[in-house]
C-alpha cells in the first residue's frame, strides 16, 4: 500500500516535470484565459508549496498550508519548480506519525482550527490535491502548446482504473 502512494506521487511529479519541460518559458508563465487569468507555473508553484509545507513542518508535528511561501520564482522559472520537484521526491518518503493540521476558515475568522491528522493522510491528500491542479493545468495547456500530453495526467487512478475496465468490457 505504502509503496504505491510513494510511487503514485512520484509518478504525479514525474508527468508534471515531463509538461514542464516541453513548455517555453513564455509558456510556462503566461496568464491563461482558461486558468481565469493563472498560469501554469502558478499551479505548478501552488502544487510544489503544498507538498513543501507538509515535509517541512514535519518534523514540528503542526502543518498549515495557509502559511506557505507563494515564491514567484517557482511560477514563473521553470528550472527552480524542477529542482524543488526534484527536493520534494527525495525528502518526502517519511515514516507515518500523528500531526496536527492547523487551519482557518473565513476572511474576518481570526481563530484557528487544530485538526487531528497524520502524515500519510496528508500525503494523500496533497496527491488528490495535485491531480486536481493537473487537470487544470491539462486544460490551459490546450491554450498556448502544441505537444502530446501525456495521456494520464491529471486523471486520478480511479478514473484510469474505471476507464481501463469499461474497455476490458
Amino acid at each position: 500500500m505504502l509503496i504505491n502512494l510513494f510511487s503514485a506521487i512520484e509518478d504525479s511529479f514525474n508527468q508534471l516535470t515531463e509538461v514542464i519541460d516541453k513548455l517555453s518559458d513564455e509558456a510556462y508563465c503566461k496568464k491563461l484565459n482558461t486558468l481565469s487569468g493563472a498560469s501554469i507555473g502558478q499551479h505548478t508553484r501552488h502544487i510544489i508549496e503544498m507538498y513543501e509545507c507538509l515535509v517541512n513542518e514535519y518534523e514540528s508535528g503542526v502543518v498549515c498550508y495557509d502559511d506557505r511561501k507563494r515564491d514567484v520564482e517557482i511560477e514563473t522559472q521553470k528550472e527552480m519548480a524542477k529542482n524543488k520537484i526534484a527536493q520534494i521526491i527525495s525528502a518526502f518518503k517519511l515514516e507515518n506519525k500523528e500531526i496536527k493540521l492547523r487551519i482557518s476558515y473565513g476572511i474576518n475568522n481570526a481563530t484557528d482550527i487544530i485538526l487531528p491528522s497524520n502524515y500519510f493522510r496528508e500525503l494523500v491528500y496533497n496527491l488528490e490535491h495535485a491531480v486536481h491542479h493537473n487537470a487544470l493545468i491539462k486544460a490551459g495547456l490546450t491554450e498556448c502548446i502544441e505537444f502530446d500530453i501525456p495521456e494520464n495526467f491529471g486523471l486520478a487512478s480511479s478514473t484510469i482504473k474505471h476507464r481501463e475496465q469499461q474497455c476490458a468490457q
